[in-house]
């Protein structure tokens, strides 16, 4: 089947395509146009090119055909329009609107709203008949500004917290009233977690077989609560910790003690220990007795 086409390339048609054509890091759809091109400028039958390319032949013609009426413009893609919009704006607005709402203006016991949350009140007050929660969250998400979240946040009320932070700053920079520490000098940040739920199971777990995941018995039995406390090298990314019942002024001298009766920090001429102003860290030890 000859081209019912004529197909004449001038020298930059015929460069552009041929670099096209050899492109292997190009798109395959450019590379399969500049091929067709090509082999139609050389006179080949439509069947025969489309063949060579594993193409329909009424792919080949319908590349023919644009390049023969509009030339170098015709071998890109046509403008879509895309699928309809299924959501009009209102609908939108209006579950983000929900999504800005706190649950306990509708009388709801949680926090915040989840996705799957926002979908049923939207059912129930008519806003969409069907919506998923990917859905749901893709508008959030695309959103710059973000109101219906939100993280803790602590504003600072000692009139001296700048100078006081300033100083732990100074410290994990290596810097002591302006001078920079020695090989000698280190900093510990310690701190500590309380009310961990002290929790094993009542069961070996069986090893994974054959085709077979690991089995975890799920029930366990509780062993009252512990506190955690830790001192991290801020230089040198070694955690010491220690357990206690409960956390205070005695578990946290004891870490301490700990740290400082091994090395390097036994020998060390300074430990800088940066703690907060809880109470474990302010208050003497009750004197005996």
């Amino acid at each position: 089947m000859k081209s019912p086409f004529l197909i004449h390339l001038n020298p930059a048609e015929q460069g552009v395509l041929g670099y096209r054509a050899r492109g292997s890091k190009r798109p395959h759809r450019e590379v399969e146009r500049a091929r067709i091109i090509l082999a139609a400028a050389r006179g080949e039958p439509l069947a025969r090119i489309a063949a060579a390319l594993g193409v329909h032949v009424d792919t080949v013609r319908k590349w023919c055909k644009r390049f023969a009426t509009e030339g170098m413009a015709g071998l890109k893609d046509r403008h879509r329009s895309g699928r309809p919009r299924v959501f009009t704006a209102v609908q939108v607005a209006g579950i983000k609107a929900l999504a800005c709402t706190p649950p306990t203006d509708r009388g709801l016991p949680l926090s915040r709203f989840s996705t799957g949350e926002i979908v049923s009140l939207a059912r129930a007050e008519h806003l969409v008949q069907s919506i998923s929660p990917t859905t749901v969250w893709r508008w959030l998400d695309t959103d710059a500004i973000k109101p219906w979240q939100h993280r803790s946040w602590i504003f600072p009320r000692d009139p001296d917290f700048a100078l006081k932070a300033g100083r732990v700053l100074d410290l994990y920079a290596r810097t002591w009233n302006g001078q920079p520490l020695g090989p000698d000098d280190y900093v510990v940040s310690a701190d500590e977690k309380s009310q961990l739920q002290a929790l094993h199971r009542r069961h070996l777990s069986l090893p994974p077989g054959p085709g077979r995941a690991e089995r975890i018995e799920f029930e366990y039995s509780r062993g009252g609560t512990l506190a955690y406390l830790a001192a991290y090298d801020v230089h040198r990314a070694r955690v010491a910790g220690s357990i206690a019942p409960s956390t205070g002024i005695a578990p946290f001298m004891a870490l301490a003690g700990q740290v400082m009766a091994t090395e390097p920090y036994a020998s060390a001429r300074r430990v800088f220990w940066v703690v907060d102003n809880g109470s474990s860290h302010n208050r003497a030890p009750p004197s005996p007795g």
